[in-house]
């Protein structure tokens, strides 16, 4: 399945990129899937993406949560949790 990544904001600026396309192993079905298959590319990625760190995901540009199901073309969304002031 292919999907496009973005990122925003500090997960931006630590991983150096804010868009990426991808080409996902067959066994991810869901967001958090995703989530954890880019941490198991080590380095950066497991430390800006690790599960206890306090992340947003979005779907298609929709909030969502780790187990939303995911299709071919999915755009994801990966940012920390927006404060204002």
């Amino acid at each position: 399945m292919n999907i496009q990544l973005r990122f925003f904001a500090s997960v931006r600026e630590k991983l150096g990129m804010s868009e990426q396309k991808a080409v996902l192993p067959p066994d991810i079905k869901t967001v958090g899937d995703v989530r954890l298959w880019l941490i198991s590319r080590g380095d950066v990625w497991a430390e800006v993406l690790a599960p206890g760190r306090a992340l947003r995901m979005a779907c298609n540009q929709q909030m969502c949560e780790p187990d939303t199901l995911i299709s071919e073309g999915a755009e994801i969304a990966f940012f920390p949790p927006v404060t204002g002031g």
